[in-house]
């Protein structure tokens, strides 16, 4: 890795809900729908903030 390129960290169900300013029940909505992108660790589902942004750009949000 490069100096000064950081590896994106993984943020959890309650990280994205606080980054978006909806609730969690909201976001688990979009989760069983199959909107969100999220990948699952062992019983636990985490997500990456820049697949959030793209997701959001790209209009995924069909409320």
């Amino acid at each position: 890795m490069n100096q000064g390129q950081t590896e994106e960290k993984w943020v959890n169900l309650e990280d994205v809900a606080e980054y978006l300013s909806v609730s969690k029940d909201t976001v688990r909505v979009w989760m069983k729908d199959g909107k969100l992108p999220m990948n699952k660790a062992g019983k636990r589902y985490k997500f990456k903030l820049s697949e959030v942004d793209n997701w959001l750009r790209n209009g995924k949000i069909a409320e």
